[in-house]
């Protein structure tokens, strides 16, 4: 499976948690452990979400390299 997001690297980035952002986000941590483990990918809706949360642009979460080889 190929791994479409970057949110595991960019809370470490952070020295944040999948439990901070839990909370943030009002989810399970179990929730959080599948998308940073590319296990499920969250909706467009949560993924901003994610994004305003950490304070990064919604393309900072997504692996451009993947999109890029698809063209």
């Amino acid at each position: 499976m190929a791994k479409l997001n970057r949110i595991r690297i960019v809370l470490a980035e952070r020295d944040l948690n999948n439990k901070w952002l839990a909370d943030k986000l009002g989810k399970d941590q179990a929730t959080i452990s599948k998308w940073v483990t590319n296990t499920t990918q969250p909706s467009l809706e949560t993924l901003i979400a994610i994004a305003n949360a950490l304070e990064v642009p919604v393309q900072e979460l997504v692996r451009q390299e993947e999109f890029n080889q698809e063209k």
